[in-house]
Order: C-alpha cells, then structure tokens, then sequence
C-alpha cells in the first residue's frame, strides 16, 4: 500500500512539465496554423473571385445578352436589365455568396438545415443544371466548328461555298450576307420548322458534342484545377480580343448610327411583356441565380464585406462585358444594312469589272450597263441566266453582302452573335489567325463555365450517394450529357435549343428562386437571418436589407412567373426565330401545341422534387410518431437498471473510450480526439456539478440524439439545427474528464 502510494506521489510532480509542454506544442501549432491560413485564405479569396467573373463573363453574356438586346429594342432592353439588376439581381447574388459561409454545406443540404420541409429546392436546382448543360454544350460545339473552320484559307464564310450542281436556288447566298448564310446552312444545316423532329443528326455537331463531353469528362475525373494566372489570362486575353474588335468595328460603315440606335429609348417599347420577361430571366440566367453554382463556388471565408464588393463586381462586369459584345453586334447589323441592296449591287459590279480586266472573268460575264439603274433583284435574274461555268465564278467571286433590300433585321437567332464576330475577325489582316485565337477563347470560356455547372450536380451527390465513388458519378454525368445532348445535333436542333433557353429554363429558375425567397425571408426569417449573418460577421448588414428580401425581391419574381405563364398559355402560341431557304432569311415560326406540352411536363419534372420533399418528411415523421407510441408503454413497463461501475486500470481507458466512440458519427470522434488532444488542460474541468448519471454515460448523446425513447424527437430537431448552434465540443470534453476522474478514485478504492 505504501509503496503504490509512493509511486503515485512521485508521478504527480512530473506531470506538470508534460502538460505544460504539450499546450507549449499546441500553441505552436495553432500559431503556425493561424499564418497558414491566413495566406491560404487570400490565395482562395483571390482564385474565388477570378472564378466567379470567369464563370460571370462566360454565362451567355456574349452570345446571349446581345441578340435578346436586338431583338427588344437595343436600349428599353438595357435600362429594363440594369434596373432588375438592382431590384434583385446583386441582392440575391449577395444572399447566395454568404448563405454558403454561413453554413458550409452544399445546395442541398443547405436548404435541408434551413428549412427542412422546403429542402427540395437543392435538388430542383440539380434538375436546372442538367437542363442547362445539355444546351450549353452544343454552345461549345458551335464554337469548336468556327474554330475548325479557321484554319481555311480564305476564311470559308467570306463568300459564298462552292455547289455542285449549280441551279437558281443556290443564288440563295447571294441574297443574304455569307456570314449568315454560313450560319444556317454549312454550321447548323438547319430545317425550316421544328416540326421535322429528331429524323437525322448532323454528323460534324454529333462528333463535336462527343468531344466536348469526352474533354469534360477528363477534366472531372483528374480534377484539373485551374491556376490564377490561367483565370487572369483566360480572362484579360478575352476582353482584350473584344476591344480589338469593338474597335476595328469602329470603322465599319453605319458604325455611329448603329450605337446611336443601341442607346435609343422607345417608351413604348415597355408595354411588351416579353421584354420584361426576357430581361428578367436574364438576370437570373447570367449571374447563376437559383443554380447553385454562386453557392459551391463561395467556399472560403472572406469576410461579410468582401462578398458585398465581389457580388457588385461581378454583376459590373457581367454587365459591361455584355455591352461590349452587344455594341460589337450591333455595329455590324448597321454595317450589313448600309451595305445591302443597291450599294451591294454596285460593289459586286464594281468587282466583276475589275475581274474581268485583269483577265481573271471572260468577257461572257460582263454586267449590263444598266443593271444599276435596274432593281437589285434584277441582278440577280440575270445571274442565273448565266450559263452554268460562269454561275459558278460569278458568285464565287461575289461580295459578302446582300443584294436584296433588308428592311427587316437580318438575324434575330442566338446564331447572331456568331456571325456577326466571324464577320469582324475576317476584316483583320492575318484574319486566319484571329479567328483562331477568338473561337478558341470563346471555347474555352464556355467550357470553363459548363464545369462550373456541372459542379452544381457532382457536389450534391459526392457529399451523400457517391462520396466513395467520385470517377463513377462523372461518368454517370458526361454520359448522361452525352446521350441527352443529341436532340440538340439534329437539323431542328438550334430551335429546340431556343425552347428550352428562352422558354423552360427561365420559368424553371424564376420558380425556383421565388421559392427561395419565400423560404429565407417568410419561413426561415429575414430578420432571423439578418441576425444570425450579423453575428457571424460581426457587424449588423444593411437595415434596408430586410425590407429588400422582403417586399422587393418577391414581388418581382412573383410578377415575372405570372409574365411567364401569360406568355406561354396565352392563345396566339409563342414563336421562335426559324430560316426559311427559299425566302432566305429569317420567319418567325408558332411553336405547335405538343412542344408546349413538353416545356410543361419538363417544367413540373423539374420542380417536382419542391412538393415531393414535404411528403417524404412527413411520411417519416408519422414513423417516428408510431415508434414513439410504440416505445412509451415499455419505458413504464421496464424501467432502465442503474449502471453498475466497474474500476478499470488506468492504462485501458483510452481504449474503453474508443470503443465507446466506434459507433457514433464523425463529430463525436472529432470531439474525443480533441479531448485525448488536450489531456490534462481539462483537469480544473473535472469539479463539475453534472449528476453521475449523466457523467458516467457517454459524451456524444448531446450532438447525437440516438438513444432511449427520446430518439425520434431530437433527431427531427436537430434535422433543422443551424451547425453553428449545435453543442460545441467542450461538452464532450467536460464530460470524458469526469469520467478519468472517476476512474482514478475507483482505481485507488480498489488498491486499498
């Protein structure tokens, strides 16, 4: 006995110099670590930012702003967008950057934690994502073929393509202007209606949809990252390829009168539903909103602030890329106005002279003398009463321009972007080479922000079903994409893709957004919110937040749905921008019944998981309800027997503890590990007043409520707790130092 106690004294002296030197060691560490992630935290602070204005620039704000800008009007579009840009636009931008912060999780369960039974909304954005890759992929396909075509020298649609047979319909070209011809007939090979249906796949979009998805398929499985010298070149090397063709641009003919009209203002413009409906969605559609990408993206902590500055930035951005791109578009619509019908008729005279005495032409193609004193359509009659041979030089050798009188505008399509940049790139010197560096730049943007996409749908299912199994769920996803994108290679293709960009998409996210909206500021509170953000920050947000979130934002999204349904079951049915070859221009086509009824069953599927998620909660929730009845007469019946303690040796604790900890979750080991982290720092913890009951049983029931009959209740509550109000782990510490200290007193008892 006496020699056990003076063991037990000389160890006690020890003691202290270990633990001081293991809080000297943790100390150390924590300091080192703090430096780490100070660095850390401004290197992600920076890439984060770099990857939400790529991901900003590339979404659709060149190709799709612009012809959606044409086609309401130039400047009512833009003032309309620039004013939805604040009323809801930067604020729900805001609220999605911080929300991620806030908690940490993904899409999914981000709305699970926060509003359990709206917790389907995650997964509706899923569904969006996927609707929105598949069309963003022939996108990339559109610009793969450009940049293939590059290569050509001279650039293929500077003029007319070679025809075998040459007969009157081929002077369908000479018409219109190549660039657009181009478009329609060598890029799409598009149809005349929607109709046709799904018949045939176009062989070069089919192949290029194939290596589109192949690439991103490499990409996912890697896990390429890319560098912010690549996000700053990627990006700097874009705008600097759009002020080269904004300003060669500049000396185009119309040039002024064509910005001019872009800026112009029709009052009565904003008596068109569309336009609102258009603007509108495109906020939401260009920033990402009701994705879930803002989210995913946002995951360093970069201070309440900084997230203010960064949604405004990128919003300013977005905005002024699409002006630039549009101001692009616009001046060469004005140039192929100015240069179409009589003047057309005139410079392709002027050239076939030319042609002629330098001995390129024989005499035999001469013009009349006075084909220009004639209509310009007469020009065209007497090509095709040519003989054969020289149809074929005569238009070969024909100026890209339209010799038929344009009254209307020329393209109305989301091709419109495409021609008019080929035809800017072809007035460059070296025009090969510039057309290379765009469509390759215009490609790699649009590829980086379907990644960003394709992150909405990955992140969701590696956090849950394939956390195991990441390479399995990307091929699963490219595949899928795959498969799905073929739709969009048929002949018809282009205008099923104008259904699902200008019609299912937007009614699709403007839903889901109003739903979050509804769950943050009604269910959830906006002044709960504002709160809890202002803690977490440690500063209180802007008291006109509230009010914002609140009574702004809802309304205008609940106007643009009701616009949306309007536009879409009204009685003259929508039309899409179709291509008429024996016109050769632009019709506006009616969408036939049945491909409404698909934008409607695609819609209730999308956001069907909105209404299924509160079924499946209260289907489980009636289970818990039956056990709980099922469990409450036995808890009466068979009281619990009182824990019997046993003295167990002092090296086998650590090991008991283990196995006690085995069975709960990662947060209960998290909290052990910290506590045989600490040691003996909780030893001034051990005089606690918690009852022995309560100590002698294990730590993680207070983060998992798993025991006893109070199992269905707690776990339902904690479903719905905040991470940040969970019980921190110095519960867990408090109560694994009671336990030591009550095992050394039952190891002294027994020694005596």
């Amino acid at each position: 006995m006496e020699s056990f106690e003076e063991i037990a004294d000389e160890e006690v002296p020890k003691e202290p110099r270990i633990y001081v030197s293991q809080s000297l060691r943790r100390l150390t560490r924590e300091i080192l670590a703090t430096k780490t992630q100070n660095c850390f935290t401004q290197t992600k602070r920076t890439e984060i930012t770099m990857i939400q204005i790529a991901f900003s620039i590339g979404l659709d704000s060149i190709w799709r702003f612009p012809y959606l800008c044409h086609r309401n009007g130039g400047g009512s579009f833009i003032l309309v967008y620039f004013f939805m840009l604040l009323l809801f636009g930067i604020p729900l931008l805001y609220i999605e950057m911080i929300m991620e912060q806030w908690l940490r999780v993904d899409n999914v369960r981000i709305w699970k934690q926060l509003v359990p039974w709206l917790g389907g909304i995650g997964y509706a954005s899923i569904m969006v994502c996927i609707l929105v890759s598949l069309y963003n992929s022939v996108i990339i396909v559109w610009s793969l073929s450009y940049l293939s075509h590059s290569f050509d020298h001279p650039l293929p649609w500077n003029e007319c393509p070679l025809v075998k047979n040459i007969n009157v319909t081929d002077l369908s070209c000479l018409r219109t202007v190549s660039h657009q011809y181009f478009w329609y007939h060598t890029t799409l090979s598009a149809s005349g209606h929607i109709e046709e249906g799904v018949k045939a796949l176009v062989l070069h979009l089919t192949l290029g949809i194939f290596a589109a998805w192949f690439l991103l398929f490499l990409i996912m499985i890697t896990g390429l990252k890319v560098s912010i010298p690549m996000l700053i070149f990627s990006v700097f090397l874009l705008y600097i390829l759009l002020l080269c063709l904004f300003i060669r641009s500049l000396f185009l003919e119309g040039a002024i009168a064509s910005l001019r009209r872009m800026v112009t203002i029709e009052l009565s413009a904003w008596a068109s539903l569309d336009l609102w409906r258009q603007a509108g969605s495109h906020v939401l559609y260009s920033l990402g909103l009701g994705m879930g990408t803002i989210i995913n993206l946002s995951s360093c902590k970069t201070g309440g602030s900084n997230y203010a500055q960064v949604a405004s930035l990128m919003a300013l951005v977005n905005l002024v890329t699409s002006l630039l791109a549009t101001s692009i578009i616009f001046i060469v619509l004005g140039f192929w106005a100015a240069t179409s019908g009589h003047a057309c008729v005139e410079k392709g005279v002027s050239k076939l002279m030319k042609l002629i005495d330098d001995g390129v032409l024989p005499q035999d193609a001469k013009p009349p003398e006075n084909i220009l004193l004639q209509p310009p359509l007469d020009y065209l009659d007497w090509i095709s009463n040519l003989p054969r041979h020289l149809q074929d030089q005569v238009i070969r050798f024909s100026p890209s321009c339209s010799i038929k009188a344009q009254k209307e505008k020329f393209m109305e399509g989301p091709g419109l972007a495409f021609a008019a940049f080929s035809q800017v790139v072809s007035l460059f010197p070296a025009s090969s080479l510039w057309a290379i560096l765009f469509f390759l730049t215009l490609a790699v943007t649009e590829l980086s922000t379907l990644i960003r996409i394709l992150e909405g749908i990955v992140v969701p299912f590696q956090n849950s079903i394939f956390r195991n199994y990441p390479q399995l769920l990307s091929a699963v996803v490219c595949l899928g994409g795959f498969l799905g994108s073929f739709v969009f290679t048929s002949r018809p293709g282009s205008y099923i893709m104008s259904l699902f960009d200008d019609r299912l998409v937007p009614l699709t996210l403007i839903t889901i957004v109003a739903f979050q909206n509804v769950a943050l500021a009604w269910i959830y509170g906006a002044k709960r919110f504002r709160e809890e953000i202002s803690s977490e920050l440690g500063h209180f947000l802007w008291s006109f937040f509230t009010f914002l979130l609140c009574y702004m934002t809802l309304p205008g999204l609940l106007a643009l749905l009701i616009i949306c349904l309007i536009q879409l079951y009204q009685r003259v049915p929508p039309y899409y921008i179709a291509w008429n070859s024996s016109v050769t221009q632009e019709v506006k086509q009616p969408y036939p019944q049945n491909t409404l009824g698909w934008v409607t069953f695609l819609s209730i599927l999308t956001l069907l998981p909105i209404p299924v998620h509160p079924l499946y909660q209260w289907w489980h929730l009636q289970d818990h309800i039956a056990s709980e009845r099922f469990e409450k007469p036995l808890s009466k019946k068979m009281p619990l027997a009182p824990i019997k303690h046993f003295a167990w040796p002092k090296h086998r604790l650590v090991k008991s503890n283990f196995k006690m900890q085995e069975g709960n979750s990662e947060s209960s080991l998290k909290a052990f590990s910290l506590t045989l982290d600490k040691g003996p720092d909780v030893v001034p913890l051990r005089q606690s007043n918690l009852p022995s009951s309560v100590t002698s049983q294990d730590s993680s029931w207070l983060s998992l409520p798993r025991i006893s009959s109070l199992t269905s209740m707690l776990s339902i509550r904690s479903a719905s707790l905040v991470p940040s109000r969970q019980v921190s782990p110095i519960s867990t510490e408090i109560d694994n130092s009671d336990k030591h200290g009550e095992t050394k007193e039952n190891h002294k008892k027994s020694v005596q």
